[in-house]
């Protein structure tokens, strides 16, 4: 019985303890919204920053804003081009930075795997890892084929894997590194038209969590993720797509999304959702029963969103 109650008293004093840091850390949270970035920002200058799909969109103007801070790039993407179109624009703004151009193709592990040998043979070590590339098809369930949910699935969640298990090891040994996992807001709510999309972007924010989670329990409290959630951007990969309410959330700027991925890098922050409305209804879905869920999806417009797609299939979102 007197051991019993020990554990007991145990227990309940393990829960306080982890409600004070619960509220600490909520604190700590709502306190540094209010901070500006360059107060507490990270120093990144001379660090390896590898970015996949970097041939344009997102990619392209991450590649920008890491040439600015004084970073090494490593550029991968399909498009071998449009990738040394990036590197030609990133030198010409900043031409002391060492830009390094590799033409991969995500959707094959091992294509990724011997890409990844020589950047660490030719450039070294990778700091900071962006997955970005993505790809989208815009089909029903009926209508896609199987070809195009595996290369959904390879580009958009199994590449991420693949680039991980490549650089990962050494961020560990040194306690040091960042991954960023640039998924979607369709990874947070289902969107008629794109399940092989949604699937896809759903894994990548699971395979960010427990990513995250992992890092903690070996207490490599050095190396940090970033998952970042958008709604529709205006790059090409969604064209055609149009918001039912665009004074409230309208297609995003993509040099605004770009900026606030790299602040989000540089303040360590774990999650980014854009616009900050996601997190709203994020919230709300949460708590919602599924009807309920269907009648606001479909009152905002999100079931037809997809009816005027023609985006391209292959894109850096």
């Amino acid at each position: 019985m007197a051991t019993r109650f020990s554990d007991h008293m145990k227990t309940l004093l393990e829960l306080l303890v982890v409600m004070a840091k619960v509220t600490y850390y909520w604190l700590v949270a709502m306190v540094m919204v209010f901070v500006p970035t360059r107060l507490i920002a990270k120093d990144v200058k001379g660090k390896t920053v590898l970015i996949t799909g970097a041939g344009g969109g997102i990619g392209s103007l991450l590649a920008e804003n890491f040439g600015a801070l004084g970073c090494r790039l490593v550029l991968w993407d399909i498009n071998g081009a449009l990738n040394t179109k990036t590197k030609e624009r990133v030198q010409s703004k900043h031409p002391h930075v060492d830009v390094t151009v590799y033409t991969v193709d995500l959707s094959k592990s091992e294509d990724i795997q011997d890409t990844a040998k020589k950047v660490i043979k030719d450039v070294g070590e990778v700091d900071i890892l962006v997955n970005n590339a993505g790809v989208v098809f815009g089909k029903t369930v009926m209508d896609s084929v199987e070809g195009q949910m595996v290369k959904t699935m390879q580009v958009n969640c199994f590449a991420h894997y693949w680039t991980c298990k490549a650089f990962l090891p050494t961020m560990l040994s040194r306690n040091s590194g960042h991954i960023v996992t640039v998924a979607s807001s369709a990874g947070l709510m289902g969107v008629p038209r794109m399940a092989d999309y949604c699937a896809s972007k759903f894994a990548a924010v699971g395979f960010d969590e427990s990513l995250r989670t992992e890092l903690g329990s070996l207490g490599k409290d050095g190396v940090h993720t970033t998952v970042v959630c958008p709604y529709l951007i205006n790059t090409g990969m969604f064209d055609g797509c149009k918001s039912k309410f665009p004074f409230i959330m309208d297609a995003l700027d993509p040099k605004y999304v770009a900026d606030e991925i790299t602040k989000a890098v540089l303040r360590n922050q774990e999650v980014l959702y854009l616009p900050r409305l996601i997190y709203v209804l994020f919230a709300i879905k949460a708590i919602l029963p599924v009807k309920c869920q269907y009648l606001l999806h479909d009152f905002a417009g999100a079931t037809t969103l997809m009816n005027t797609f023609s985006g391209s299939h292959v894109k850096s979102q």
